[in-house]
């Protein structure tokens, strides 16, 4: 078996763009990777295929995904196995092995399923033979969120006018570090109460706003701190967006303040800010244990359209 990366000779992006886009995970499609090829979030060095050494046929692809800037790819976007290899995940592990070692780093694995995903047969076995590739090169620590999207067709849900109950303003970003670091307190966020093994609130706050300050499409303008009538804080709204869309970024309430629906005017608040910059869709995620949120987005419109599955390398962000 041979493992490589593609180049830059059209052959190679035609046979990338022509891979069949064969099982119940969902693929890229042509027109897709072409696009993200253009806009240089996908490259051909981040293309990887497993190639037959006699016969030259393609067994597997893989193809990881960066932002424009990005040195080294942020996340495995797609990885496919002809449905003829008797052992998928010992293919998928040496093709991502190969990658791995070339990039210098294991970029995350982030794949979109249906929801439900677990009680159809034949996807249930296709993310199997996945986690079993990607638990097998260091990518062994598992989150499952949920995929949200708001847009004009909501209505008026998630844009409510302020009740009052908060007031939004700006902050420094030693008020913003003090807010992460109480925000993550008694958090249902997996990676947070991960992260909190392995180093303490102080260091997971730095890292946190220089994440969204530093590597988030968003403005550090759009950053707002809440807080009560009377000065207390209450929580903080961080609207941020991807390449392709508006994102709700980072929310949260204070654990003092928790289990008083000040969640609902967050949210709202940072809804209002994006639609009323044009945005014709919002999108958001939070993990599949985190029902309270879960639920916070249910009340504001939020739709579910994808389960996503990340699978990451221990004591990474």
């Amino acid at each position: 078996m041979r493992f490589r990366a593609a180049t830059a000779d059209p052959h190679d992006l035609d046979l990338a763009a022509g891979y069949a886009g064969d099982g119940p995970v969902p693929a890229l499609t042509a027109d897709t990777l072409r696009e993200e090829l253009a806009a240089h979030r996908f490259r051909p060095e981040w293309i990887w295929f497993a190639e037959d050494e006699e016969t030259g046929e393609v067994l597997a692809r893989a193809l990881w995904w960066g932002r424009a800037d990005s040195e080294r790819p942020v996340a495995l976007d797609c990885l496919q196995v002809r449905p003829t290899v008797s052992d998928p995940a010992a293919l998928a592990a040496g093709l991502l092995a190969a990658g791995h070692a070339a990039f210098g780093n294991r970029p995350l694995y982030n794949v979109s399923l249906p929801a439900g995903w677990r009680e159809d047969p034949e996807t249930a076995a296709a993310v199997r033979w996945r986690r079993d590739a990607a638990a097998r090169v260091g990518l062994s620590r598992e989150i499952e969120r949920l995929r949200y999207e708001w847009t004009p067709a909501a209505g008026t849900e998630g844009t409510a006018e302020p009740g009052g109950r908060l007031v939004f303003r700006e902050g420094t970003d030693e008020e913003f570090l003090d807010a992460f670091e109480r925000l993550s307190a008694g958090s249902l966020d997996q990676a947070t109460q991960a992260e909190l093994r392995t180093m303490d609130a102080a260091q997971l706050a730095r890292e946190d706003l220089a994440f969204y300050r530093d590597d988030c499409p968003g403005e550090r303008s759009w950053w707002r701190l809440a807080h009560l009538p009377d000065g207390t804080l209450a929580g903080l709204a961080i609207p941020s967006r991807t390449p392709y869309h508006r994102n709700v970024g980072y929310l949260g309430v204070v654990p003092e303040q928790r289990g008083r629906g000040l969640i609902d005017e967050i949210l709202a608040h940072i809804t209002r800010f994006h639609a009323a910059e044009g945005a014709d869709r919002i999108t958001a995620t939070t993990d599949t244990v985190n029902l309270p949120m879960a639920a916070a987005f249910d009340r504001a419109g939020y739709a579910v359209t994808a389960h996503r599955l990340i699978m990451e390398e221990p004591g990474t962000r």
